[in-house]
């Protein structure tokens, strides 16, 4: 979650490059206490467009501040991105419950309360209040509220839909959190991502005495650019607190003792309140390469999808990191490039649009049910649902002699294996980059460079002789085994690029892209959780155990003359933390609780394993 921070920064520079005087200039700016239905006042700031009657109101919440602070301190831009300055919106900026300015107390997801009491308060109450406040006291308006956010902000631009203001017409969540255990940015089932929690953690997660503008430093600081050797080095889970954070962070604390999918997570999930966003018009926005938050918008558009399908909701899904799509043309991440500039049609065909319609009343929005990018192929499609219907099942069988293939094994009387020796004293790295965060560019990083580890299993189509597209859901449906009782297990689906790839990644002619491994998706599975995320089981040593489990969705063609690869390995260090191998609580471990395991993956008869998704024709 480093990038969340990252996001911040470049926000600030955004707002220190961009021109205050103009927003100064074409706006009045108020800062004001909203009173809470509890009695708790959430500072807000307001920006008023000057000679403007009958402005609708675009909202974002955030717990990141809504600086600058000070009623003659302008931002530079407002908005979502800096067109939206020169349009005629009132731009609202809140201070979350118990974040910088506001008042009460901060929850981490606070979770929805369906029977409240009078005078209770949750996220959707504080919006519906605030939205009353605006509409009464800054006037004039023209009654129609918007709201938007990336990252966190986004969360609660996903939580106002449980319950909408009357007023609420238009909604963009921007790579919301959904469930920060079942995918989003804390937990993968249920592996823990390290570094991502306890970095982020080590600045947000500080405890204040009440309203301020600034938390400090961080708790600790790494002292070292090399986070492999950094979280190596500390040893079990149990040591971050020890050596570092030292008891300052509750809400580390509260998930160290919640390592299982219990009552705590589950009251954090947002999709399955979504059940009365049938008035709003709704357009969530994900990265196919968001390393924070890929599976929050994919949940929460199929949930309001399922539970009010009449509602106009649009799902936008680009070749994108975190929150990319609001800055830079998007025609490149690390080393791919795409001839479409994905960020500026974003911003100006469908962002730009989807406001204008919903909240002024101006213009026609162009805008499909889904609106994605074939990261394969480099070219938006539109589709009138998510899977298309045309889709179909198809299947990519693990076999023998390190293949892959669209036909399975036949069986035999003894079953076919491939095995390797996972050590967790000496981890399989994430990324070739070198760093104590998460590194963004692991999502479609070259996987050349754990090919020839021992504890990694490769299998690959031959050149493929026809373009395959696959899109929607991966399954990952392993047999394995393991000397262990319990252990991790990573699926990897890539895109071999042919020898004669031309050299063009943006970062020179030097990155050799012939034979380049470009990573499409790939997720981990805590055996352990197989059959219940609440419940976990052991695994039986030596038996042939099935291991399905879902992965993020994709849009991807494999050009003819590439091939389809997927790799398979049981540490993927340091983005999430290590398994000991042993059946234990992972979050209080000792050292003497890691184990080497001998893992076997079956590869025939009725312990086939495979990859599943679907395929467009």
């Amino acid at each position: 979650m480093r990038h969340r921070w990252i996001l911040l920064f470049l926000a600030a520079a955004s707002l220190a490059s961009a021109q205050p005087a103009y927003v100064r200039e074409h706006f009045d700016k108020r800062e004001v206490e909203i009173p809470m239905r509890d009695g708790v006042k959430l500072f807000t700031s307001i920006y008023i467009p000057k000679g403007v009657t009958d402005a609708p109101f675009l909202m974002q919440r955030t717990p990141y501040s809504c600086r600058p602070y000070g009623p003659d301190a302008f931002r530079g831009s407002l908005g979502p991105e800096s067109e939206f300055t020169k349009k005629p919106y009132i731009f609202v900026y809140q201070d979350v419950r118990g974040r910088y300015m506001s008042e009460g107390e901060f929850a981490w997801m606070r979770p929805f309360k369906p029977l409240k009491k009078p005078g209770e308060a949750d996220e959707t109450t504080d919006t519906w209040d605030t939205i009353d406040w605006l509409l009464e006291n800054v006037k004039p308006n023209n009654g129609r509220v918007g709201v938007y956010g990336t990252s966190f902000p986004g969360h609660y631009a996903a939580q106002c839909l449980i319950h909408p203001h009357p007023a609420l017409k238009a909604a963009a969540p921007q790579a919301p959190m959904a469930d920060n255990w079942l995918g989003d940015d804390m937990h993968h089932n249920g592996a823990f991502w390290l570094p991502h929690a306890m970095n982020f953690i080590a600045g947000f997660g500080k405890k204040r005495d009440g309203p301020t503008q600034d938390y400090g430093p961080r708790v600790f600081q790494h002292g070292t650019n090399d986070g492999y050797k950094f979280f190596l080095e500390m040893g079990p889970l149990k040591n971050a607190n020890a050596k570092y954070l030292h008891n300052q962070i509750a809400i580390w604390n509260e998930w160290m003792e919640h390592g299982d999918y219990d009552a705590y997570w589950q009251a954090q999930n947002v999709p399955q309140h979504l059940r009365n966003a049938g008035g709003v018009a709704i357009m969530t926005v994900g990265g196919w390469f968001d390393a924070e938050d890929l599976q929050g918008p994919l949940r929460i558009y199929r949930a309001i999808e399922r539970f009010t399908p009449q509602n106009q909701s649009t799902l936008v899904m680009g070749p994108w990191y975190h929150g990319s799509w609001n800055g830079g043309p998007g025609n490149s991440l690390h080393d791919i490039v795409f001839t479409v500039r994905t960020g500026e049609d974003y911003r100006t065909k469908l962002q730009m649009p989807f406001f204008e319609k919903h909240l002024r009343g101006v213009g026609e929005a162009d805008i499909p049910e889904a609106m994605m990018f074939d990261t394969g192929a480099d070219r938006w499609s539109r589709f009138d649902q998510w899977p298309p219907a045309s889709a179909k099942p198809v299947s990519l069988y693990l076999r023998s002699g390190k293949r892959l293939s669209f036909a399975g094994e036949s069986r035999g009387s003894r079953p076919v294996f491939d095995e390797y020796v996972s050590d967790p004293a000496h981890p399989v790295p994430v990324s070739a980059t070198v760093s104590t965060g998460m590194p963004r560019e692991y999502m479609l990083e070259d996987q050349r460079f754990v090919g020839s580890r021992k504890d990694v299993l490769t299998y690959s189509t031959p050149p493929l002789i026809e373009d395959v597209t696959l899109l929607g859901p991966v399954t990952a449906s392993l047999y394995v085994s393991t000397t262990g009782t319990d252990s991790d297990f990573i699926v990897k689906l890539i895109d071999v690029l042919p020898d004669d790839a031309p050299n063009d990644s943006p970062r020179g002619p030097n990155v050799k892209m012939g034979g380049y491994q470009m990573m499409v998706r790939g997720e981990p599975m805590r055996a352990k959780y197989r059959n219940s995320w609440s419940h976990p089981e052991p695994m039986v040593p030596g038996k042939p155990t099935k291991l399905e489990f879902a992965m993020p969705d994709v849009f991807h063609t494999f050009l003819k003359g590439h091939k389809i690869m997927v790799q398979v390995q049981s540490s993927w260090f340091p983005v999430v933390d290590r398994n000991p191998q042993t059946f234990v609580n992972i979050y209080t471990a000792d050292a003497g609780d890691f184990h080497k395991a001998t893992q076997r993956v079956y590869l025939s008869g009725e312990t086939q394993s495979a990859i599943r998704a679907m395929r467009l024709r």
